[in-house]
């Protein structure tokens, strides 16, 4: 099965390919549903060609795919016609759309590029999946109200149509995550990619007009409960039946993450992938899926894979891991004194325990390391985003490894209060 990643900004994209990514997808300017997102602009195409042809040269196929999934309105269909000399300066693989206005528009402007239904098109069943086909989709990201025997019944009854599922990440409380909750309460339409994750705030109860005195059956906490949230979607125990069922991509969620996320949930995936095809071991594969307990998360599930009423539970828990961001390692600078460049992302204090990951190696803990100041080579005693940083670690390091430290502030949050949303 293809593993497919986030990127919401070329670096991102740099780290998902990096990290075992096969394909990433990527969003232009504002034609994709995650406008926040740094998204892609200027002559960053440059760079993703050459990464793509540098790829190509050590044998390595990388993909890359192209989302213009919000919903079109006649003035974004002009804007985009506009751009369109520029997208076509991108590398792309294929173009991910929910709107079939885009469909004709698209196979005239870039006739070679193959078109993927966005999981918000909400497609769910055969039929539609053939209507697809005939209308020259190459692909269906189904949507993740599709359980694993009606993805089976599907690639049954439409086998030449590629069938692309999500495995991991985020969950909407909204049919394929077309909600209208954001632009009620915020102003801010999740349909143009401007989410304001209104499901994820506290509420004191729900109480419908016609039925005053009725409320949902919540179970609350400090008397707020998020009875909107999803549990966030993980499936890396469940991939021999993902690929039963007849799937051929697994797609992650998160493009407006951090590369953090993006870097270690990809590892983690292609390392029980590569253990289910036989290319490594079972065992080997242990320690870098526990990782993803590591990542930012919040209390997981199955989806609809299995039945509804695991989808149907939600959790108050937020979004947390019990480590930091603290860099990247950029380039090398002095291979006979293992120099490197050390990008900060947050702020570390000299003597902080940091913890050195790679796409193919554990952590190395190292506490007596050297942060150098690179103007006047003496040594810093701190260092933070923006701060121009030479680093001297005993962990064989390489450029684009990730350095974290421990979250201070981070506590376990155990005995999570969840509730069912009734049907």
């Amino acid at each position: 099965m293809e593993l497919v990643a986030p990127a919401g900004n070329l670096e991102k994209l740099e780290y998902a390919w990096q990290y075992g990514a096969d394909a990433a997808y990527i969003g232009l300017k504002s034609f994709s549903l995650r406008v926040k997102a740094d998204n892609f602009h200027g002559d960053e195409f440059s760079r993703i060609k050459t990464l793509k042809e540098e790829y190509a040269k050590r044998g390595q196929s990388k993909r890359l795919f192209c989302a213009l999934n919000i919903t079109f309105h006649d003035s974004d269909m002009d804007a985009f016609l506009a751009e369109a000399d520029y997208f076509a300066q991108y590398p792309f693989d294929a173009f991910i759309i929910q709107d079939i206005g885009m469909v004709p528009l698209l196979q005239t402007k870039f006739p070679s590029i193959p078109l993927h239904l966005s999981t918000q098109a909400n497609c769910i069943n055969s039929r539609s999946v053939m209507m697809y086909k005939d209308l020259g989709f190459k692909r269906v990201v189904l949507g993740r109200e599709t359980s694993l025997t009606d993805i089976r019944r599907i690639k049954d009854s439409v086998p030449e149509m590629e069938i692309e599922c999500f495995v991991h990440g985020a969950m909407c409380i909204a049919y394929s995550g077309r909600c209208l909750m954001s632009a009620y309460m915020a102003g801010r339409s999740a349909n143009k990619g401007l989410c304001s994750h209104s499901c994820r705030w506290e509420y004191r109860y729900v109480e419908e007009k016609e039925r005053p005195g009725e409320y949902f059956p919540v179970i609350e906490g400090d008397g707020f409960t998020t009875i909107f949230a999803s549990k966030d979607l993980c499936m890396i125990d469940h991939l021999e039946d993902m690929k039963r069922a007849g799937i051929d991509s697994l797609k992650i969620e998160g493009r407006m993450k951090s590369l953090y996320y993006t870097a270690l949930v990809t590892r983690a995936y292609r390392k029980a992938l590569d253990a289910l095809e036989g290319n490594i071991t079972a065992e080997s594969a242990k320690p870098f899926i526990a990782e993803l307990d590591n990542v930012p998360h919040r209390e997981t599930g199955t989806g609809f894979y299995y039945s509804r009423e695991d989808a149907d539970k939600t959790t108050r828990r937020e979004s947390s891991a019990p480590y930091l961001l603290a860099g990247t390692i950029g380039k090398l600078i002095d291979g006979d004194k293992g120099l490197w460049e050390f990008i900060s992302l947050n702020k570390i204090t000299a003597g902080t325990e940091l913890e050195f990951l790679g796409p193919d190696s554990p952590p190395y803990t190292d506490q007596l390391y050297t942060l150098i100041n690179p103007a006047n080579g003496e040594q810093r005693q701190w260092v933070c985003h923006g701060h121009p940083c030479l680093i001297h670690t005993t962990a064989p390091v390489s450029s684009g490894w990730i350095v974290r430290a421990r979250d201070p502030s981070w506590t376990e949050k155990k005995g999570t209060e969840q509730c069912s949303v009734p049907s």
